[in-house]
């Protein structure tokens, strides 16, 4: 492999330089030998099971647990979290507050976290989010009143902002772009599995009888088991390629042209100004940003209105937390489904403008159907499946096509953090007295999915002009062949888009 033209790096400290220096020499070391085709494939197929056995379970129960521990305050909300700690609540503004200061951290902290957890450990990084995020939504059982709720939420939002976005450039590391796909879907299908299990822990613990209230011990029972997992990622979590003592000799060299397939990656902890920079310039960033801005809205009203909208129908509180299950269950089939699909066909646009498509849908019949339970119900199946889909989709469509590990640590946090305020939104536009229609809020919603399709259809159009223009100025490149991408990221002649 060529040697790694020089380039203007950032780095956290002289131990850093070490350790790019160190990672560069294995970086030569590690050349690909000469050995069978077949060999070679049956050698990283056993390596992707490797990775999956001890990456996936860590990051996908992280991610379960930290989707509960986000979303738990609409069934708290059921089991008297009003009552008794915002003197009734009467008209649910404090609710919207206190359900939506998680995301002004969350969205401020994003890029500044990202970019940081770059020049770290991401095993340490990785660990010590998920015990601070932990320790805070357990303390959130000892708030009395509505400024405690708020500290709680608020540094929550915090720690979750160094976890979530940084994942899809930690996957990068290991996975390509035919396997990311499957990889995030697990991984975010979590979120649905998450929705559905904390039906199932309230229904639960709606039955307890303890001198805690019911709405406290819900939060003690979602917050601790993150800190434990926490603890546990630092010590089972790999960190980078070139770096991490869980390969051998031939596991490494296999690892280290992987990442470099179709791009090239980073050496060492690192960061390069000038694709900081061309990530805030770049147009596409902003495209994801409001397709990702519409679906958190949607996924922010799912999260925290779900069962209160369910209730709507006329169901009790525990029939309707219980109902929240089937939606949140079917859509992360639905994930998985897609997410092999547009790995095998190489499509992620087409696939996501048809999920945002679904989920507007069902906002329509919501608003159109003010009376039938089931066409309402069946409703509720749409926005979960359409949106939760789409943002799976988005994350993997994007987590390949920055061009560079720096100019993804700039553009992942940003559009994400961009579109976290459509959360914000969301938290808003169900306020307690507009029920039990809520035509604002199902109207807004609606067309953000729209507006969200109509952006990824753009963006996918462009991706596939832009490649086949590539080709017939530059020549077709060939398969998974390391591209120069150190000076111009995305841009450079050889590197292709997934569209």
């Amino acid at each position: 492999m060529p040697p790694i033209p020089q380039r203007q790096d950032l780095n956290a400290s002289g131990t850093a330089e070490k350790d790019a220096a160190k990672a560069e020499d294995c970086h030569v070391e590690y050349a690909p030998s000469a050995e069978t085709n077949s060999s070679r494939a049956e050698d990283e197929k056993r390596l992707v099971r490797k990775l999956d056995r001890r990456i996936l379970p860590v990051i996908c129960a992280m991610y379960f647990f930290a989707y509960l521990d986000r979303s738990n305050l609409g069934n708290a909300r059921l089991q008297g979290l009003p009552e008794d700690a915002l003197h009734g609540d009467p008209t649910g503004v404090l609710f919207d507050w206190v359900n939506s200061a998680f995301f002004f951290p969350y969205v401020l902290c994003q890029v500044p976290a990202i970019l940081l957890s770059k020049l770290c450990p991401p095993r340490i990084w990785i660990g010590s989010a998920a015990v601070g995020w932990g320790l805070c939504s357990t303390l959130m059982a000892t708030a009395f009143n509505f400024p405690g709720l708020m500290v709680a939420r608020i540094g929550l939002g915090v720690f979750e902002a160094g976890f979530s976005p940084g994942f899809p450039l930690y996957f990068g590391l290991f996975y390509t772009r035919e396997e990311i796909g499957m990889r995030v879907a697990w991984w975010f299908a979590f979120a649905q599995l998450a929705g559905a299990f904390s039906g199932l822990i309230a229904f639960g613990i709606q039955h307890a009888h303890t001198s805690v209230a019911n709405w406290r011990l819900l939060f003690i029972i979602e917050g601790i088991p993150t800190v434990l997992l926490g603890l546990c990622a630092m010590l089972i979590l790999p960190n980078r390629p070139e770096e991490t003592s869980m390969f051998n000799e031939k596991e490494r060299e296999i690892a280290i042209e992987r990442m470099n397939r179709g791009a090239r990656a980073d050496v060492g902890r690192v960061l390069q100004r000038e694709h900081i920079n061309a990530a805030f310039k770049d147009w596409k960033v902003y495209a994801g940003a409001i397709m990702y801005f519409g679906l958190n809205c949607a996924t922010a009203g799912i999260t925290g209105f779900l069962p209160t909208i369910i209730k709507t129908f006329g169901f009790t509180n525990t029939l309707a937390q219980l109902l929240t299950v089937p939606p949140y269950t079917v859509a992360a089939v639905c994930l998985c489904l897609l997410s092999y699909a547009s790995d095998r066909m190489q499509d992620r646009g087409s696939l996501t403008a048809g999920s945002c498509i679904l989920a507007g849908i069902g906002y329509i019949l919501l608003l159109a159907v003010p009376s039938d339970n089931h066409v309402r119900y069946f409703a509720t199946f749409c926005i979960t499946i359409g949106a939760y889909c789409a943002i799976g989709l988005i994350i993997s469509w994007y987590a390949h096509n920055f061009g560079s590990e720096s100019k993804k640590a700039a553009g992942t946090p940003l559009y994400m953090s961009l579109g976290q305020g459509g959360s914000v939104l969301g938290s808003h536009l169900f306020p307690s007295t507009e029920g039990p229609r809520y035509i604002r809020g199902f109207a807004v919603t609606a067309a953000l999915q729209f507006l969200a399709a109509l952006a990824a259809i753009v963006l996918t159009v462009y991706y596939r002009r832009e490649n086949r223009r590539r080709d017939r100025v530059y020549g077709e490149p060939a398969k998974d062949a390391t591209v120069d991408t150190s000076v111009l990221a995305d841009e450079a002649e050889d590197y292709r888009y997934t569209p």
